[in-house]
């Protein structure tokens, strides 16, 4: 699945279009590099996602096309960082 997507879908930010722009300017990055937002997220991987001064990191957990709000959460495991609110 394409990483903007991912971060849509498990709602770490609210909007893609805002999750290809932080990925763009690298605000994101897969397995501790750089991501584009086209970049292939797999179960395992690890995303670090950066907004101002703040930095998290998630490990990845499923990879879904679809995920109803309730569900999202599971997709993912915080790994460090605080869980806020993104966009």
């Amino acid at each position: 699945m394409r990483l903007d997507k991912y971060l849509k879908v498990s709602r770490l930010i609210k909007r893609r279009t805002v999750a290809a722009e932080a990925a763009s300017t690298g605000h994101v990055s897969l397995n501790g590099r750089p991501a584009k937002p086209a970049s292939d997220v797999k179960v395992g991987d690890r995303i670090t996602v950066r907004f101002g001064s703040s930095e998290t990191e998630y490990e990845v957990l499923a990879v879904s096309e679809h995920m109803p709000k309730a569900g999202a959460a599971g997709m993912y495991r915080l790994i460090s960082g605080t869980e806020e609110e993104e966009a």
